[in-house]
């Protein structure tokens, strides 16, 4: 009995760790996302599942040196990229950051409904998505910062839908160990195209932002003076850590359900997420297809409320407006009114007839054109004795950060090429 009590009391200790890192790993994989990962399964079966290996450590590496920062100054990225760096650079960041970002949220919640109508055919989809956009509104103003916080982190359970899937089909784990560790690459610009677009999809600028406004966010709204050492550093790492492990490994599961079911069954293309749940259904079984698109749905209210947030804080900073999720609409007018214009925005995509795979390869462009930018200040930042002290890089961390910047180069000239192509 009482090591069955230590047992509870360790996995209580170790969840109260969890917190702004789970919810940024967690909303990384939205229905956009999903319907990326979808598509890689989709087109080239199981090639894909090394990725998920490769942007796990890029991935945690730059969400720590983020939170780092916002820890150590108290501060969102986006003031303390005013405060260190020319304007002009923080304004490019806002410029490309507004249309990527609403693009996101339309994105999502047109995938919301689509997925919601096929559940409830007799409801429209624009019926759902507004429905949906009212349910965020009001919640996101109704309820306080810690009310939210709390919110999403439940939320994120709803992913470990995608990890029960795969084991509701046949799956050759041969295949799947082969495909994890030894990379599969195919010289063509459909491949490339699909590596362009998870890397796109995992290491989004908008994650930069929302991470470090929540690690200064926390520490606000501690009841106790939070003192920065190596303990809480510990802590914040192991929050980062499994936040974005969390996130590949839905990654990993999405792929490996739609790389085993829809590319056996020669359907190769997947433009939509309700596409893929859609497609599900007849191969694969009604239990699958409603845990994939119940999934969909519960990932759109974890990941709108991050997109929105992300940019609400960065208009708020850069405009010096009263913010946070913790004031009431009354005393933060302007973040608050950026939240609902992005959401309402991104539903008028729905009425002007911008297709969800329209508003995905724009937002990757965008992303991608700003997150090299990004990660080079991030960098330059966290290596900045005069800004974080003693709580400079690593060498690992700086090996890491400097993997991911070549890699998102790279990534950025080929997404061109290949559009342009």
């Amino acid at each position: 009995m009482r090591s069955r009590k230590n047992f509870f009391q360790k996995i209580n200790k170790q969840l109260r760790v969890l917190g702004p890192g789970l919810v940024t790993g967690a909303s990384d994989d939205d229905p956009s996302g999903i319907a990326a990962y979808s598509q890689a399964g989709a087109g080239f079966g199981l090639a894909t599942l090394w990725t998920a290996l490769l942007t796990f450590p890029l991935m945690a590496a730059i969400q720590e040196m983020c939170a780092r920062i916002g820890m150590v100054t108290n501060e969102g990225l986006t003031t303390t990229l005013k405060r260190r760096y020319p304007k002009v650079i923080l304004y490019i960041m806002m410029l490309f950051s507004f249309p990527a970002i609403t693009l996101n949220i339309g994105a999502d919640i047109q995938g919301m409904g689509a997925v919601a109508n096929l559940l409830f055919p007799k409801v429209p989809v624009f019926a759902f998505s507004v429905g949906f956009t009212a349910i965020l509104i009001f919640c996101i103003i109704k309820f306080p910062y810690q009310k939210i916080a709390a919110i999403l982190k439940w939320l994120c359970m709803i992913l470990l839908l995608y990890v029960i899937v795969p084991f509701l089909v046949h799956v050759n784990w041969t295949d799947v160990i082969r495909h994890t560790f030894i990379p599969t690459i195919e010289f063509n610009k459909e491949f490339f195209g699909i590596l362009v677009a998870i890397l796109g999809t995992t290491i989004s600028p908008y994650l930069f932002f929302w991470q470090a406004t929540m690690e200064a966010e926390d520490i606000a709204h501690s009841r106790r003076k939070i003192i920065i050492n190596k303990q809480v550093l510990s802590k914040m790492r192991t929050d980062v850590d499994l936040g974005m492990l969390f996130s590949n490994v839905v990654m990993f599961f999405i792929i490996l359900t739609t790389g085993t079911v829809l590319y056996t069954a020669g359907i190769r293309q997947i433009d939509t997420v309700d596409q893929a749940a859609k497609a599900l259904e007849p191969l694969a079984g009604k239990l699958t297809y409603l845990l994939f698109a119940c999934g969909v749905i519960g990932t759109g209210f974890l990941a709108i409320p991050v997109l929105a947030g992300s940019l609400s804080y960065i208009i708020a900073e850069t405009l010096r407006l009263p913010k946070g999720l913790d004031k009431t609409f009354s005393e933060a007018k302007g973040f608050y009114i950026t939240i609902v214009m992005s959401l309402i925005i991104g539903l008028s995509m729905d009425f002007l007839g911008i297709s969800p795979i329209k508003a995905l390869i724009y937002t990757a462009i965008l992303y991608g054109l700003t997150a090299p930018v990004l990660i080079a200040i991030i960098l330059h930042i966290s290596n900045n004795k005069k800004v974080m002290g003693k709580f400079t890089n690593g060498l690992l961390s700086n090996v890491a950060g400097g993997i991911t910047l070549v890699l998102m180069t790279t990534a950025i000239i080929a997404m061109i090429y290949l559009q342009v192509a």
